[in-house]
């Protein structure tokens, strides 16, 4: 069980999860923390702290967890599943023959190699029998190096990833230099600022958002919308009735959720629901994201005592990354929306104790722990309570994605 960890999202060419890799905070370098902590203190941290296992923080996905390759027999132990873990190994300063000898020592293990910092240009001859997945930082400056190497890895069956990539136009040229797997926030950004009006169906979508975000409640306006389409009705008795958010009673309507759940949690969940519909054919795991992220601004509300009708906090985690899902710049989508001033301002990127909350989810997420800690000091917010509030959300964003997508695939590594 971890109580400090992050994670990192692997697309594949369809911009799909394939993986993630895990960021241990209490470990060097972000890496699978050796057994140096007691065993009273890791109790301890369980029962106070809500606490991950690698199923939870990874989403039922493959796991990347990153071994110092000087202690990785020590390290490596039972409660690691060869089929769901990736060990990743760093090329470094390593000697090319103690590092080949580590990588057939995981091997033998069962468990899949990932090696990374590593240069495609050398000779690789001698470890490529042992790899099975290659990270490269993918600079411009590099690419006709990547094309002119890319055959011997191709030629042994080593499957790539490219590693930092944060823009679209990286991700494109990385795809067509042959890459399998792509790590970084390309995803999250909007691929090309448009200023054409937004479809009739999606604007009915954004007025139910702005709904949400208002200190008064239209039931009737709402279920108007909501009962004239099919596809939002279903998905909202699918939302409702998931046991992330309701365990006890079958809920059959708006207005039953209404009285069973309480107006500001509607407002959370109608604006989830129109956020969700939005997406399109956007990758899942910008929703998720913004899941996670609304969840746990307003986990961080709820600890500094932040009014909650609206429920503002969760709205701004919830659309920090609407100009990604509907490619406009976030500026002229806020006013779009009747959305109070302290949201509006810290989605546009002003500083406000909401910009504050995002800030923090988003340290969460890239492993800043540097960060975590300083913004934590500037909460007077306990860091482990608001590590155990992150892996709150964790839970929950995923307990809601498993509703958005219904087989919900479990990728392998290959």
């Amino acid at each position: 069980m971890f109580a400090f960890i992050a994670r990192q999202p692997i697309l594949d060419t369809a911009k799909n999860v394939f993986a993630y890799e895990l960021l241990f905070r209490d470990g060097k370098n972000n890496c699978y923390p050796s057994a140096e902590k007691s065993e009273t203190t890791e109790k301890l941290i369980a029962q106070k702290y809500r606490t991950l296992a690698l199923d939870d923080i990874s989403c039922s996905k493959t796991s990347f967890i990153n071994f110092q390759s000087n202690s990785i027999a020590d390290d490596l132990s039972s409660s690691l599943d060869p089929e769901n873990v990736v060990i990743e190994l760093s090329a470094g300063s390593s000697k090319m023959d103690e590092l080949t000898h580590v990588c057939q020592q995981v091997k033998k293990m069962g468990y899949k190699v990932a090696l990374e910092n590593c240069r495609v240009e050398s000779d690789m001859s001698q470890l490529l029998p042992y790899i099975d997945l290659l990270k490269v930082k993918t600079e411009r400056s590099e690419y006709d190096s990547l094309s002119r190497n890319i055959n011997q890895f191709l030629d042994a069956n080593v499957k790539l990833i490219a590693d930092q990539v944060n823009t679209h136009e990286d991700f494109h040229i990385c795809k067509g230099v042959g890459f399998d797997y792509f790590q970084g926030y390309f995803f999250s950004k909007p691929e090309a600022v448009s200023h054409q009006q937004l479809p009739t169906s999606k604007l009915t979508l954004v007025e139910l958002m702005g709904a949400s975000s208002s200190a008064t409640f239209d039931l009737e306006g709402i279920n108007r919308v909501i009962e004239q389409d099919v596809g939002l009705s279903y998905m909202l008795l699918r939302f409702i009735n998931n046991p992330t958010i309701n365990k006890r009673y079958k809920i059959t309507s708006l207005r039953h959720a209404l009285n069973y759940m309480g107006e500001v949690e509607i407002k959370k969940f109608i604006a989830l629901l129109a956020l969700t519909n939005l997406s399109d054919d956007k990758p899942l795991e910008l929703i998720h994201l913004s899941l996670v992220r609304a969840k746990f601004c307003d986990l961080v509300g709820i600890e500094k005592n932040l009014g909650s009708n609206p429920p503002t906090a969760f709205l701004v985690g919830l659309f920090s990354m609407l100009d990604a899902l509907l490619d406009r710049d976030m500026q002229t989508l806020v006013e779009k929306l009747p959305l109070v001033e302290e949201v509006k301002l810290a989605l546009c990127g002003a500083q406000n104790d909401l910009s504050v909350y995002l800030m923090l989810a988003k340290a969460f997420e890239s492993g800043n722990w540097l960060k975590v800690i300083r913004i934590s000091k500037v909460l007077e917010i306990d860091q482990k309570l608001l590590h155990s509030l992150f892996n709150e959300a964790v839970l929950w964003g995923n307990g809601v994605r498993r509703s958005i997508s219904p087989h919900f695939p479990e990728a392998q590594a290959k």
